[in-house]
């Protein structure tokens, strides 16, 4: 996976996790990936779903297996693909949780008044550029420095296996960011690292920008278990919709190989394709004269 799709290390990591516990389960049975059969795995998919284990979950390790058994054909370890017989669990049709843009609002605020002011910068800093371009944690927390260091108002960001797009950044997430890197620029330990966020020889993690948030949604009066990067995210997506963005454009900036990944957005604002309807539509405009 590594080699030929060019996934990144965290997929990489999780299919390996899936893989795991795959095994473990077939071991118990006394089967392994070069002997399990069709029936071995829908038992496993039956322990799954008994031990309930969400949907996406399931279909995730499925995934996992589906690529271990191609890849166990293709190098010739086993004659058959088992997997071809087991259908996909049905996924939930869940939409896309966002917040407010008041709550935004609310949120940058908060990350305003932190203390240290240093924190409060570097906060402010990560969560206007969050909101503004819709970045993934990943990207967002690895972004290198060097590009920061002149006026821009895009950035060139690296996605998942390594395909790289542009990003716009509006004057706030600007003018946050620079204020950032004078204190960054300013703190002796920062000074020599490549990153954007450094945080001792790296930079900051997911898990670390996760947990500053929340208690940043906590200091501005949001739920903290609806405040999180993906949140933010998905935020910015649904909040450039509803103001007019076009889906291709938005597929652009959010980094998606597939439009229907990004058309899921949509369904968070039937009222926007009602409303997109009756001011295109030709008929509609001559039904309106009427």
């Amino acid at each position: 996976m590594a080699a030929d799709r060019g996934l990144a290390a965290n997929s990489i990591a999780a299919y390996e996790r899936d893989l795991a516990s795959c095994l473990e389960s077939l071991s118990q049975a006394g089967r392994h990936f070069d002997s399990c059969d069709a029936d071995d795995l829908r038992g496993l998919l039956a322990e799954w779903t008994v031990s309930g284990l969400a949907a996406r979950s399931v279909a995730r390790r499925l995934s996992a297996l589906r690529q271990m058994m191609v890849w166990l054909v293709e190098e010739r370890v086993r004659p058959d693909n088992p997997c071809r017989w087991i259908d996909n669990p049905k996924q939930p049709a869940a939409l896309p949780k966002s917040l407010s843009e008041e709550e935004i609002t609310a949120l940058i605020t908060a990350a305003r008044a932190l203390a240290p002011a240093a924190e409060a910068l570097r906060m402010t800093a990560m969560l206007e550029l969050l909101y503004a371009t819709g970045l993934r944690v990943s990207e967002l927390v690895s972004l290198p420095v060097d590009q920061f260091r002149r006026e821009l108002e895009t950035v060139i960001v690296t996605g998942k296996g390594g395909k790289e797009r542009l990003v716009a950044m509006g004057t706030p997430a600007r003018d946050a960011t620079a204020a950032w890197m004078a204190a960054r620029d300013a703190t002796e330990a920062f000074v020599t690292s490549p990153y954007l966020f450094p945080f001792r020889d790296s930079h900051v993690s997911r898990q670390q920008f996760a947990a500053a948030l929340k208690r940043v949604g906590a200091a501005a009066g949001i739920d903290p278990r609806r405040v999180s990067p993906h949140v933010v995210r998905h935020s910015f997506a649904t909040h450039m919709l509803n103001r007019g963005a076009d889906l291709r454009g938005l597929q652009t900036l959010l980094g998606h190989a597939d439009i229907s990944t990004t058309q899921i957005y949509t369904k968070t604002r039937p009222d926007r394709l009602a409303g997109l309807v009756a001011a295109a539509h030709p008929l509609a405009k001559a039904n309106q004269g009427d």
